[in-house]
């Protein structure tokens, strides 16, 4: 039988509180007072990160089976949203970072050379489970992304390329959506006509109002437009598969469809935890992206304008990364093609019935 365990045990506290050895005390010096604070910063960030990997596997394993079980939705939701909570104290650590002052951090800046953020695996990792495509990378120094690591790890990391992603497969679960077949119809032709209404309805509104002069009128008109070729792209699967060809898309087309008729039918039942998960996703993309800009002005804060310690602009490869590295843009975008509900569609009563509570029908 095995010893009682204690708390300090089971944490491995001797061997987790032995990892913090400040670089500027080799040798017998005196340590820089906030390289303590600046490694249990970093390490905490790894563990979080380790725990967010833990998470996506098992979400990307969940959403791989076909079909995939209902049961394993909410379970799928509440890691997603877990993720989402990690990312909000991510942020919240650059907070206690900054209590570090420019100066503090000259203390041993130089112990760093050439260590460096972008060096991290774990994060690199992340970024590849999501599906962040190895060409929209940004390069360091004209190099790939794996340049500054050890071999060993740039071997994992090329893997992980070439494993699942979430992108790919929530792309090919929201692609079997049963529901876009309206029976002697589909959501596209029936979601095509009410558009047809808006847009037809918002020139109305544009020609007739007296408050516009000509050239605000002019503005609208133009805006109007914009936002006819827009609907079109999305109305032609040909036109929409070319934008994705160009990487200006990422989800298939008929996937995009599912997402966006999840998202104004969220009230069914059926639809109601589909569209937590697509949220939660968003949530997700958008809390990397916040971190991301967390770090960016944390280095802004610390090292201005100097190169960073890894050799790469600093502040500037970090901003240049918060938008390039978004997997879920597509997501996001959803808004662009809402309706108000009093012009949507409506739905099928044999299609709402199977949305429905079998229940409520006896």
């Amino acid at each position: 039988m095995s010893e009682p365990r204690s708390y300090w045990t089971y944490l491995e506290l001797d061997r987790l509180l032995d990892a913090q050895r400040p670089a500027s005390a080799e040798g017998g010096r005196e340590p820089a007072h906030d390289e303590l604070l600046f490694i249990i910063i970093h390490q905490a960030f790894e563990l979080w990160f380790k725990q967010v990997l833990w998470e996506l596997d098992a979400v990307i394993a969940a959403l791989s089976d076909q079909p995939v079980p209902e049961a394993a939705l909410g379970p799928a939701v509440h890691r997603l949203e877990r993720i989402v909570a990690i990312e909000r104290v991510l942020v919240e650590q650059f907070t206690v970072l900054e209590t570090m002052t420019p100066l503090d951090f000259l203390d041993f800046r130089d112990e760093l050379i050439p260590a460096s953020g972008f060096q991290s695996v774990q994060f690199r990792l992340i970024e590849n489970r999501l599906g962040l495509a190895p060409e929209r990378r940004l390069r360091i120094l004209g190099a790939p992304y794996t340049s500054r690591l050890a071999p060993e790890h740039v071997a994992l990391l090329e893997r992980s390329e070439a494993e699942p992603t979430l992108i790919g497969v929530l792309d090919a679960w929201l692609a079997r959506t049963p529901f876009l077949d309206w029976g002697d119809g589909d959501f596209l032709r029936a979601y095509g006509a009410a558009v047809e209404g808006v847009v037809a309805s918002e020139r109305r509104v544009v020609a007739e109002n007296p408050n516009l002069d000509a050239v605000s009128r002019q503005q609208h008109v133009d805006a109007n437009e914009a936002t006819v070729r827009t609907f079109e792209v999305l109305l032609d699967p040909t036109r929409w598969e070319d934008e994705r060809a160009a990487g200006r898309r990422r989800l298939s087309h008929p996937a995009f469809l599912a997402a966006l008729m999840i998202s104004l039918y969220r009230d069914e039942p059926a639809l109601h935890l589909p569209w937590r998960l697509i949220t939660a996703i968003v949530d997700l993309d958008e809390g990397f992206t916040a971190f991301r800009q967390a770090h960016a002005r944390a280095v802004l804060r610390a090292i201005g304008g100097r190169i960073g310690t890894g050799g790469t602009s600093g502040h500037g490869y970090l901003e240049a990364a918060t938008a390039r590295h978004r997997v879920f843009a597509d997501l996001t975008d959803l808004a662009t093609y809402h309706l108000p509900r009093r012009v949507l569609p409506a739905l099928p009563n044999e299609l709402r019935e199977r949305m429905g509570f079998r229940f409520e029908r006896g």
